[in-house]
């Protein structure tokens, strides 16, 4: 990826696999951008709880 110049709409954008929000690239996640896979903790560990309900 090249330097950022300010312009947030050109960095690249991945949804979350449980809440399919947008997840846009964070300096944070420069190393493994792409194993990045959930916007929150909470997802996270919801990924493979089983739905509750009735």
């Amino acid at each position: 990826m090249t330097a950022f110049k300010g312009n947030k709409q050109a960095l690249p954008v991945k949804y979350c696999e449980v809440c399919h929000r947008p997840m846009t690239w964070r300096k944070k996640w420069e190393k493994n951008w792409e194993q990045v896979r959930y916007c929150s903790e909470r997802c996270r560990r919801a990924r493979s709880r089983p739905p509750s309900g009735a």
